[in-house]
């Protein structure tokens, strides 16, 4: 367990639920202001965005993103915020009760990160193996969450090594890096393999699917943060538009998991509150017909029947068989042991 400011991060506490602003807003900070409200208004812990300072994170390219249309240098530098922008946003979202985090994609937004005083750092799976960035963040001492897509257990330890010299909390999320994801490709049974591989970490999934669902099954598995995508409004533009869960959504997500939390752990015996339901849902042995005393009991004249307030259960029903009675015992009697032999 860490804490994320005055948020417990752990198995043992509710799941952790992240709505990624991430580059939602186009580089408008209205937007951004906009989806920190609704978020707030959805229940969520914590709001994300992107931290780009471009020419510190990569040099000018044409690569385009399989889920955009334009090379990433012509995008980050349309999309990313200032750090003004950045301030006011982290404390319109500290206004709100929620903690602010983002994401860099560069030394120097990780500086621009800790100057602003942010209580964790988000990595990203693209920089799971970028090992010289992830000591830099894990040197501020502050908790990390780091996505773990495009990666495996080989190239996820070396990270966690890092994480762990430094003695900060962290966290491994599950992650998929498709977008959309399809369901069959989501594979939550990895959750169960990074728990096996870092037993220290907490757990969680950053999931680009088009729906909640598979955040909710992570959490019956045992994760205790979750992220998704989040817009104010499915009709903007932007390439995670289309991964990105709405508020409502978010408000279900929420709820889902603090129940589907609850639900979890315990063991397979009788409880005592369920007591009232065993006194009429069970069976117990009981005279089908008037029985004289010393008369044998058979299939004839005992069988099981409702309620189950009677001393000897259905489940001992054989062993009487066979048996004589001390007493008379009319029609409809709930059998004792005292009655018998």
């Amino acid at each position: 367990m860490f804490m994320l400011g005055e948020h417990p991060v752990g198995a043992d506490h509710p799941p952790l639920v992240i709505a990624e602003i991430g580059i939602n807003h186009e580089g408008d900070p209205k937007k951004a202001h906009k989806m920190v409200d609704d978020a707030a208004d959805a229940g969520v812990q914590v709001v994300k965005i992107q931290t780009h300072v471009v020419d510190d994170e990569m040099i000018p390219n044409d690569v385009v993103p399989g889920n955009a249309d334009e090379p990433i240098w012509d995008m980050m530098n349309r999309v990313a915020l200032t750090a003004e922008d950045e301030r006011e946003i982290k404390a319109h979202a500290e206004e709100r009760g929620l903690v602010f985090l983002s994401t860099p994609f560069s030394r120097a937004a990780a500086d621009r990160l800790a100057e602003l005083g942010v209580e964790g750092f988000k990595i990203g799976s693209g920089e799971c193996n970028n090992y010289p960035l992830i000591r830099h963040v894990a040197s501020f001492g502050k908790p990390v969450i780091l996505s773990t897509g495009m990666n495996d257990i080989a190239s996820i330890t070396p990270a966690v090594e890092i994480l762990r010299a430094a003695g900060v909390g962290f966290a491994l999320l599950h992650c998929t890096s498709l977008y959309p994801t399809p369901p069959e490709q989501v594979r939550l049974g990895a959750i169960a393999e990074l728990h096996a591989a870092f037993p220290d970490a907490e757990l969680g999934l950053s999931d680009h699917t088009t729906t909640i669902y598979p955040c909710l099954g992570a959490v019956a598995l045992g994760a205790s943060v979750l992220e998704r995508h989040f817009t104010s409004d499915m009709s903007w533009p932007g390439p995670d538009i289309p991964v990105s869960s709405t508020p409502a959504e978010f408000k279900q997500l929420v709820e889902g998991s603090r129940l589907i939390h609850a639900s979890r752990g315990g063991s397979k015996q009788i409880l005592a509150e369920e007591q009232p339901t065993i006194d009429f849902a069970y069976a117990c042995v009981v005279t089908t017909k008037d029985v004289a005393e010393g008369e044998t009991l058979t299939t004839d004249n005992i069988w099981v029947k409702r309620p189950g307030t009677g001393e000897i259960k259905a489940k001992d029903y054989e062993t009487l068989l066979g048996r004589a009675v001390t007493r008379a015992l009319p029609a409809n009697t709930q059998v004792s042991w005292a009655d018998l032999g």
